[in-house]
């Protein structure tokens, strides 16, 4: 199997020499960051990504995550390789400082994403679902939820999930039929069951917080009629430590084409007690800033797996020797020369490559709109808002599509022994092909695109 190798340089070129990242961060008022602090968060989260994360890979795939005893266990050094990442500080790149977050800018952040995207996306699953929710818990949920849940979410302690999808509702939310029913001490009772739930239970933290999509009873009907609840695993006791297992369970895990390491749970709620975020009936916009935000990252993963395949296929066409070059002999010294001097093994190699850099640039361009929509001036931030807004299906349906097509030109440049498990190659093909349907399916993106 191809070893990863973070792409540091062509990184380093599109946010230095393109974005101008050090003048970007000024004009934002930013002035403790610049190109040196930039290329020291790159180079160590290189080094994670290279020498913790990609190791896992393989064999992630080859364990698969499992349901024992109704809990989920990941592959061998998943949950470990998390722990060096919280404890590394990583998880709160971007998270608020008033909940002891780094308060990054998204261009330091997202570079090492695509890193992490490429060396092992079923390990990257549950990292970058928890960044979703905490973005929703910061924008939406009352003070008291965020004193309660916000640090942990953003130290990493504790993980959050989405919790949107039912059997009967996958893209069209007006069908779900999960109930919330108050309590006299204003929490709710949340009963239903949710599919397709990335990491609805590890054992990676001691606690996971589910945000759920259910309907009050006095809701009105349809997308208008939703509303968001905060449903933790365990209950927290009043100082912080857990208390009593909330009544939600793991109903079983899928059997997935890829990505294996993560495990896709069916969650059941049965009468589980959950906190109301955001405004009644107001869910589906609290919604959307997960849906969003995973929109991109998801993009992201398709960014990662088109530059993993590139990778490997690059270095396989460098020494597979196969017949002469049509130009003529290029080895002497050897029976046959490598097949990267083969016209159309140069052709595939630079489609890979392109699409990579490319996809690249527009997924930093991304970043930047939303530094800009962070830290810039309200009217530069009521802009960016307007650009991310575009991009946001562009970015997730094209790289995404993108993500199937350079993996399957991967196993093209190997021949036959691409379609053979051992290289890697074929993980990556059905790891990627989940990324043109989750967060929406892509013909669903370009609705979006023309809607807008």
């Amino acid at each position: 199997m191809p070893q990863y190798t973070a792409p540091l340089n062509d990184i380093q070129f599109v946010l230095h020499e393109w974005l101008q990242l050090t003048d970007h961060y000024q004009s934002l008022g930013l002035q403790d960051f610049d190109q040196e602090l930039v290329n020291e968060i790159l180079l160590q989260g290189a080094k994670f990504a290279e020498e913790v994360i990609a190791p896992l890979n393989r064999e992630g795939d080859e364990q698969g995550a499992k349901l024992i005893d109704g809990n989920v266990v990941t592959p061998d050094g998943f949950a470990s390789a998390y722990k060096e990442y919280v404890a590394n500080g990583w998880n709160a790149m971007l998270g608020n400082a008033d909940y002891d977050g780094q308060d990054l800018p998204n261009t330091m952040a997202v570079p090492v994403h695509e890193m992490l995207d490429s060396a092992n996306l079923s390990w990257r699953l549950t990292g970058m679902l928890n960044e979703s929710a905490i973005l929703a818990v910061t924008k939406h949920a009352s003070e008291d939820l965020k004193q309660t849940y916000l640090a942990k979410l953003i130290s990493g302690e504790w993980a959050g999930t989405m919790c949107l999808t039912e059997p009967q509702a996958g893209t069209d939310l007006s069908l779900l039929s999960t109930k919330a029913l108050p309590n006299n001490d204003g929490s709710y009772n949340i009963t239903g069951s949710k599919i397709f739930i990335s990491s609805g239970d590890q054992d990676w933290t001691d606690n996971i917080l589910h945000l759920v999509l259910a309907r009050l009873p006095d809701a009105p009907a349809g997308v208008k009629g939703i509303s968001l609840f905060l449903a933790p695993k365990f209950l927290p006791k009043d100082d912080g430590s857990l208390g009593d297992r909330n009544s939600v369970t793991v109903g079983s895990i899928e059997k997935k084409m890829g990505l294996k390491g993560s495990p896709t749970c069916v969650m059941n709620f049965d009468k589980a007690t959950g906190f109301l975020v955001g405004e009644a009936n107001n869910g589906l916009a609290c919604m959307f800033t997960m849906m969003n935000d995973a929109r991109f990252q998801v993009g992201l993963q398709g960014l990662g797996i088109v530059e993993a395949s590139y990778q490997g296929a690059l270095a396989y066409a460098r020494e597979r020797l196969q017949s002469r070059a049509p130009q003529g002999i290029q080895e002497q010294s050897k029976k046959a020369d490598p097949i990267i001097h083969q016209p159309d093994v140069r052709k595939m190699l630079l489609t890979q490559k392109s699409i990579a850099e490319g996809c690249r640039a527009l997924a930093l361009l991304y970043a930047q709109q939303m530094d800009i929509e962070r830290f810039g001036t309200e009217q530069n931030k009521h802009k960016a808002k307007n650009v991310i807004s575009f991009l946001t299906p562009i970015v997730k349906g094209f790289m995404t599509d993108m993500a199937t097509e350079m993996s399957n030109l991967g196993i093209q440049v190997y021949g036959g022994h691409g379609y053979i498990r051992e290289w890697g190659m074929e993980q990556l093909v059905r790891d990627a092909r989940i990324t043109q349907l989750y967060e929406g399916t892509n013909g669903i993106q370009a609705l979006d695109l023309i809607s807008r």
